[in-house]
């Protein structure tokens, strides 16, 4: 089915900040949705927005041509798996979109293989704004055909669609690219700190820094500091497009699968620290450009 336009009957499980929207853009493009969520207002939300609700999230899978998972972790996803995929109708595909462990993605994607059913984990960037747009990137792992089959309704949620290569690792480029982006955005939050420190002006810093070899997503597109640059959460007292709650989640991923891997991942495992110290000195609710408050806060040299 990759690249037709066919409407699709699937199962969304799943609808919390990145999950909704996600599914609302389905709707919009004419698919069919039946929805499931623990959450109570969740679900009616999603009736809001036009989707059939389900009792539980087998009901929801029975009968879909995609089944749709957003969820918070690797557990979880395990769990609901163990409910749809006994549930889902013969040459349904399971698309995992929850930024979960490798060990786990793995373990799903045996499940649904094993039942005979396309499999991928499918997790996404963008944060909030790129899930309500349809411009989130996909990092897709699982079988080509899958991939093939599953690409048309990614499309609907995404504007680019990365294939990784099979089972898992989809997850693996997410938790490298998250690793990297939270190291990266500590390095713009202490550069704008220290400018501040030192006499140089925000505008002053983001206009060099941003056309010189310190350029790099986390200040031409999402600044630390509030009036520089495009919009961000700094010019919204920080309140998340991407929660620092989970970019430590992410980076705790990360050192995961550094530390079963073998792999040293220093500066990695220092993000980690410093986003745990910032998540419990004020940090909490917070987007993860909001380190650069913690930065300013912390007597030097303190942990």
């Amino acid at each position: 089915m990759g690249g037709e336009t066919l409407m699709s009957d699937i199962a969304f499980i799943g609808l919390g900040n990145m999950g909704l929207p996600m599914a609302t853009n389905l709707v919009k493009a004419g698919h069919s949705v039946v929805a499931f969520d623990t959450v109570p207002e969740a679900l009616e939300k999603a009736r809001a927005e036009g989707m059939a609700i389900a009792e539980d999230a087998a009901e929801a899978a029975a009968g879909a041509d995609f089944v749709i998972t957003m969820l918070p972790n690797g557990a979880i996803v395990t769990r609901v798996y163990e409910a749809i995929v006994p549930a889902a109708k013969p040459g349904a595909v399971l698309i995992d979109c929850s930024t979960i462990d490798v060990t786990s993605a793995k373990a799903a994607h045996a499940m649904a293989e094993k039942a005979g059913l396309g499999s991928l984990d499918a997790p996404v960037s963008g944060g909030t704004a790129g899930a309500a747009a349809g411009t989130l990137t996909f990092m897709v792992g699982g079988g080509r055909a899958a991939f093939d089959t599953a690409s048309a309704i990614l499309d609907v949620m995404g504007g680019k669609l990365v294939y990784c290569g099979e089972g898992g690792a989809g997850q693996s480029a997410k938790i490298c690219n998250n690793m990297l982006l939270a190291i990266s955005m500590i390095g713009a939050c202490e550069a704008f700190a220290l400018a501040e420190k030192i006499g140089l002006s925000a505008e002053a810093a983001f206009d060099v820094i941003s056309t010189s070899s310190g350029s790099c997503w986390s200040v031409n597109t999402y600044c630390p500091v509030p009036g520089v640059g495009p919009k961000s959460p700094a010019d919204n007292d920080y309140r998340p497009g991407f929660a620092a709650e989970l970019m430590a989640k992410d980076l705790g991923l990360s050192q995961q699968a550094a530390d079963a891997s073998g792999q040293a991942t220093p500066m990695g495992a220092r993000a980690l620290e410093l986003y745990s110290h910032f998540l419990e000195n004020g940090g909490a609710g917070k987007d993860f450009s909001g380190m650069i408050n913690y930065l300013r806060d912390a007597a030097r040299g303190a942990e």
